[in-house]
């Protein structure tokens, strides 16, 4: 097989992080629309990650946020994100780099994006890439309210008791032109 000097993986890596960065963005100007709602999972110890000591010792290797109703002073600019959420009744701000997000899943429209993380260590890079968890959605706590902002799901489930389910991947195959 020929080398690859162009890197189209990563080109394509940061191209669909762009995706998610834009929907954020827009997410953080003018709230969300409709049903649209986000599962995110991120490596907490990835460089750049910034969460309190208690979710670093709760979640230490990663954690799935949900940006549904109880969420606040979103934030996004061109290398990640802050939020402000809830941890049973205890708020937290996190920040978060675009390029510790390992997944982004729009429930409501079933998109999703699987992102390489390249982790410090030699280690980590030996490590074969795992599927995000499946996020689920409880339809119970679902309440509409407009200007409300999500609550965080990772509390009733840390994120790294789904890894074993796999995760379905959207193939860019399907966007394409016939």
């Amino acid at each position: 097989m020929a080398d690859d000097h162009i890197r189209y993986d990563i080109l394509a890596q940061e191209a669909l992080r762009g995706v998610m960065r834009k929907v954020l963005a827009e997410v953080a100007r003018t709230g969300l629309p409709g049903n649209h709602h986000f599962f995110i999972t991120f490596l907490t110890g990835a460089p750049g990650v910034r969460v309190s000591s208690r979710l670093r010792e709760r979640y230490p290797e990663q954690m799935t946020i949900v940006i549904q109703f109880q969420y606040w002073d979103l934030k996004v600019t061109d290398t990640g994100f802050e939020v402000g959420l809830s941890f049973s009744d205890v708020p937290e701000k996190l920040e978060i780099p675009f390029s510790a997000v390992r997944g982004f899943y729009d429930p409501s429209v079933n998109f999703e994006l699987e992102f390489d993380v390249k982790t410090e260590g030699a280690a980590a890079e030996e490590a074969p890439a795992r599927p995000a968890p499946e996020p689920r959605a409880v339809a119970a706590e679902k309440k509409p309210e407009p200007k409300k902002k999500n609550a965080d799901d990772a509390e009733k489930k840390p994120a790294a008791a789904d890894a074993s389910k796999s995760a379905e991947v959207v193939s860019l195959d399907a966007f394409r032109k016939k």
